[in-house]
């Protein structure tokens, strides 16, 4: 037996969902399915931001917004333009959840639970009358004449047109492959850096504003650092990991970084700034206070990491140890091996080429009426609700386009 529909959504995520919701409301009449494999819908939604998920970021102006996105820069630049973080917060305002802006920019919902989207979700998809079958984990994909066939392990399904929010889900990638859809392949976006050194090794919690580098690469990155018990993560790093993703995957994850715990100052101007230091407190231990922006403990880490003695004035600083520790402060050399998972935030870089896609729509240039939204196309971005901004934008320019 078949099951009909003029649209089938394969996905009951956060890309799959807002797209449904978006296609009824504007076209009522229209019968619409979400199949999900899991037994549950809108997983990473629940578990996003802490359990609170970060719906969107306060930024409002598209040109800036691009800018998160390591991959898929150019092609949202159109998209944003039409729905941006203003018609997010607004949309989410008319179904009934207010959301709050954070100081970092982050925005969640007022009631600090992702609850409250997934309930948002689940109320208008069941208002709408879109059916959402759970436990279908889709085998294959035909198309026949202008219909889509889409087989589950226990059922059969018939759409006019087919619309894939399956995220990374290698399976149906492999599945595009057979149409001819070329797809990049998928590696780590997100990723904290695994660093065993001494001058960092009893420092976990510690954070400062820093610059960091990676050796014989253009990448780099400013921000706030925090030190962990693997290494390090935080902004700073996090960024350089989405902008450096296929370059580190390269390097298979050995790679060394210099990091500026000064943040943009330079070593000769450290050195004159330690000079000063030197003749304002001669008497008094070098390593009792940080003089700088960053905690103490990290200031006595990098002063015995100079070669200078816990007990040492400054008066009694060799030229040689000041030149250390200035180049301790402003390039210290650490190296990476191997990273690890940033919280929940699984995020790959990879997916189905961008080329291939018509961004007025999300259709695919080489089928009709086969679309896509979210994660499942070669854009991905840093953390921060951006990722989920790219899910309710192609959602909204999808349901817009059919």
């Amino acid at each position: 037996m078949n099951q009909n529909f003029d649209i089938i959504i394969v996905g009951g995520g956060a890309a799959g969902f807002f797209t449904a919701i978006n296609i009824v409301e504007k076209n009522p009449k229209l019968k619409v399915a979400i199949l999900e494999r899991g037994a549950e819908v809108l997983q990473k939604v629940r578990i996003s931001g802490g359990g609170r998920c970060n719906v969107t970021h306060a930024c409002f102006e598209p040109n800036e917004l691009v800018k998160y996105y390591p991959r898929g820069e150019k092609e949202l630049r159109g998209p944003f333009h039409q729905f941006c973080s203003g018609d997010t917060i607004e949309w989410f305002e008319k179904h009934g959840v207010e959301l709050k802006i954070e100081d970092d920019g982050r925005m969640f919902p007022v009631s600090n639970s992702s609850q409250t989207i997934i309930e948002c979700f689940l109320t208008a998809t069941q208002k709408l009358g879109i059916e959402v079958l759970t436990g279908q984990s889709v085998q294959s994909i035909f198309k026949k004449e202008a219909l889509w066939k889409i087989e589950t392990q226990n059922e059969n399904y018939i759409a006019e047109k087919l619309i894939l929010a399956t995220g990374s889900n290698p399976k149906i990638w492999e599945m595009l492959q057979t149409y001819g859809h070329a797809i990049v392949s998928p590696v780590p976006s997100l990723f904290t850096f695994n660093i065993k050194d001494s001058r960092i090794k009893e420092l976990p919690g510690v954070a400062a504003q820093v610059t960091v580098k990676v050796k014989d690469t253009k990448l780099t990155s400013t921000g706030p650092l925090l030190i962990t018990h693997w290494g390090m993560s935080g902004p700073a790093v996090l960024k350089l990991s989405a902008w450096g993703a296929r370059i580190l995957h390269d390097k298979n994850y050995q790679f060394t970084i210099f990091v500026n715990w000064l943040n943009d100052v330079e070593s000769t101007e450290a050195e004159k700034i330690l000079k000063d230091l030197k003749q304002e407190h001669a008497k008094k231990a070098v390593s009792k206070k940080s003089h700088f922006d960053f905690p103490n403990r990290l200031w006595e880490s990098l002063v015995l990491a100079s070669g200078i003695e816990a007990e040492t004035k400054w008066a009694d600083l060799s030229k040689v140890q000041l030149q250390n520790l200035s180049n301790q402060l402003t390039n210290g050399t650490f190296q990476v091996n191997g990273k690890s998972t940033f919280k929940e935030e699984f995020v790959t870089a990879g997916g189905i080429d961008l080329k291939e896609i018509n961004f007025k729509t999300m259709e695919s240039k080489l089928h009709e009426n086969l679309y896509f939204a979210g994660e499942i196309v070669n854009i991905d971005a840093i953390t921060g609700g951006f990722n989920f901004q790219n899910a309710w934008t192609s959602g909204f320019i999808l349901a817009n386009g059919i």
